[in-house]
């Protein structure tokens, strides 16, 4: 079956860090601390094939483990016990989820690839991995089949099922993978309703 991994990052931060484009004196570099993807049918009735997720190590630029900010955990629901517990180095994390993909595509609301790879890789100081090519930003696809640009920036990923009034079981806002799932349902969705066509994750 022909496939697409929708997938998602969480990346670390701390308050008004993002105001601040991580640029603040005590901002942390905006490396990976969890991704979750999803395998996504093109044929079919466009199954969701399989799930993933993993948490990461993130270390800083001298190879010393950041602490988990109280208030990263409230946002995302990762602590510090989570990452020691279950999280692997990048390049394990990246040799998982590029087995995970079986050579298909990776999509993104937005590019969380510059995190995944480029930012997180540079910082850890290895070699990424996973080539820029097999990256896109899925905001191409809901604009193909006829979503807003107006709606498309005001909607983020974890709310982009609900906005299309998709059914689907709870999610938790700003988790790697339910936020991944949003995006997938969503997708689902519009191939279902022969609103976007399986050829346009090819030609994008």
């Amino acid at each position: 079956m022909k496939t697409a991994i929708v997938f998602d990052c969480e990346f670390l931060c701390v308050q008004g860090s993002q105001s601040r484009f991580w640029c603040g004196a005590h901002d942390p570099d905006p490396v990976i601390a969890q991704i979750g993807a999803v395998k996504l049918g093109l044929d079919g009735d466009f199954p969701l094939v399989e799930t993933f997720k993993t948490y990461l190590r993130p270390v800083d630029r001298f190879g010393s483990p950041y602490a988990i900010d109280p208030f990263f955990t409230k946002l995302t629901g990762i602590t510090e016990e989570a990452v020691r517990a279950e999280g692997v180095p990048l390049q394990a994390a990246l040799t998982e989820v590029d087995r995970f993909s079986n050579g298909a595509r990776f999509w993104s609301w937005g590019k969380d690839e510059l995190n995944m790879v480029a930012i997180s890789c540079y910082v850890a100081g290895i070699e990424p991995s996973i080539p820029a090519q097999r990256f896109d930003n899925a905001v191409k696809l809901v604009l193909a089949a006829g979503m807003p640009v107006e709606d498309i920036g005001k909607t983020p990923s974890n709310k982009l099922a609900d906005y299309y009034g998709v059914d689907h079981p709870p999610l938790q806002g700003h988790d790697a993978l339910d936020d991944a799932l949003s995006v997938a349902y969503a997708l689902q969705h519009l191939l279902r309703m022969g609103m976007l066509h399986p050829d346009v994750f090819d030609r994008t």
